[in-house]
């Protein structure tokens, strides 16, 4: 099992989403970051060339909730997700225009 930190700011991301989504949000966090964080899915992808504007260990993941981005990093040697941000994305823009 990985832990899941929020780092500084995530809060404030999460504050501004409406409760229904922030809910699925939390929710798919603890039901796919938990367990196989850097396993690629459906909704989860690494981003390679991506260079976030935020401290991170590399690679950066990506986890996709309807039209929402949790951008998160993996530590296996701690066994911790530690989350980064979580975006809105609109249809038609790029994941570094949301960054």
């Amino acid at each position: 099992m990985y832990e899941i930190r929020f780092a500084e700011g995530v809060e404030e991301d999460l504050a501004k989403i409406p409760v229904y989504y922030r809910k699925q949000i939390m929710d798919a966090m603890e039901k796919q970051l938990a367990l196989t964080p850097d396993t690629p899915t459906k909704n989860r992808k690494l981003l390679s060339n991506l260079v976030p504007p935020w401290e991170a260990v590399q690679p950066v993941w990506e986890l996709r909730v309807g039209d929402y981005r949790v951008f998160y990093d993996v530590s296996r040697d701690e066994a911790v997700v530690y989350v980064r941000a979580v975006r809105k994305k609109p249809a038609g823009r790029k994941t570094e225009e949301i960054l």
